[in-house]
């Protein structure tokens, strides 16, 4: 059986680490708070906005949408969007094992062949990738440590401009999408091109466009693009919270139980140590008489 002194410390040790498990869990019910307001502004917006970008990039010709015409896919890349930090339960692992396989999936040949690029979005993100040896663009994957439209912005421009280079004949963006505190789905989403939903090219789109359509197409299509990929920024930093918090819950109620474990070892050993004490002076008081 231990002896009092190693269980007393097991039990400060826990004692301390729970105390972390509840701040930290504070901490991330404040952040996720502000992230969820935000992004659930963003939704109706961002909705709305691929809504029009969906239709009007059906209505144009493919020399006239250069983020919209579909194209032989020889270049491929993937923006995985992770968090900065651990602790967060299977948040960041889930979101890694989903990109492997979409990459085995659909894109074996093109990491075979040297064509497949990651953007990590998340510190964690380019850890992962680059000790697996994928070509990295680790320029961006600082996001969240000073997160806004305008940085993000940068790297949405980034995306499209190399896009619109030829640079990427295709751009996936692998992340969670925020439902609840205790639930984060799983998300992969076409970003470049622009998906056109089954039937929209069919549709009768006679818009009459206010300013020119030229001035619409060089100004509204990036704007909204930039939003989506925002949008998807804003989703996973959300998410993570929300596992944060639900991980952090989970570590401090695991702390209780361990607690309880530990003081009834204590208390067991301390009654034993008790009772030997008391054997031993019996014992004791009896050769003496």
């Amino acid at each position: 059986m231990a002896n009092l002194k190693e269980v007393k410390t097991r039990i400060n040790s826990v004692i301390s680490t729970q105390q972390i498990t509840k701040a930290m869990k504070m901490v991330a019910a404040a952040k996720l708070r502000r992230a969820q307001d935000s992004i659930l502004q963003m939704r109706p917006y961002a909705a709305k906005l691929g809504e029009v970008l969906a239709n009007v990039s059906a209505g144009l010709e493919q020399d006239q949408n250069v983020y919209g015409a579909p194209r032989e896919v020889n270049r491929v890349l993937l923006v995985v969007i992770s968090s900065d930090r651990g602790l967060c339960g299977p948040f960041n692992s889930n979101v890694f094992k989903l990109a492997v396989e979409h990459i085995q999936k659909n894109y074996a040949a093109h990491q075979q062949a040297g064509d497949l690029q990651i953007m990590p979005v998340g510190k964690k993100s380019l850890e992962f990738f680059r000790k697996r040896g994928y070509q990295v663009i680790d320029e961006y994957a600082g996001l969240f440590s000073h997160l806004s439209f305008d940085n993000v912005r940068k790297a949405a421009e980034f995306i499209m401009k190399n896009y619109a280079e030829g640079q990427f004949d295709r751009v996936d963006l692998v992340y969670n999408t925020f439902k609840n505190v205790a639930t984060q789905i799983l998300t992969v989403e076409q970003y470049l091109p622009v998906k056109i939903e089954a039937g929209e090219e069919d549709m009768n789109l006679d818009y009459i466009y206010q300013p020119d359509q030229e001035t619409l197409i060089k100004e509204l299509i990036p704007k909204s693009l930039k939003v989506q990929f925002y949008k998807a920024i804003l989703e996973s930093n959300a998410a993570e919270h929300g596992a944060r918090m639900t991980a952090m819950d989970k570590a401090t109620e695991n702390a209780d139980e361990l607690l309880r474990d530990l003081r009834l070892t204590y208390n067991q050993t301390r009654q034993a140590a008790i009772t030997k004490e008391i054997l031993e002076i019996v014992a004791g008081a009896e050769a003496l008489g």
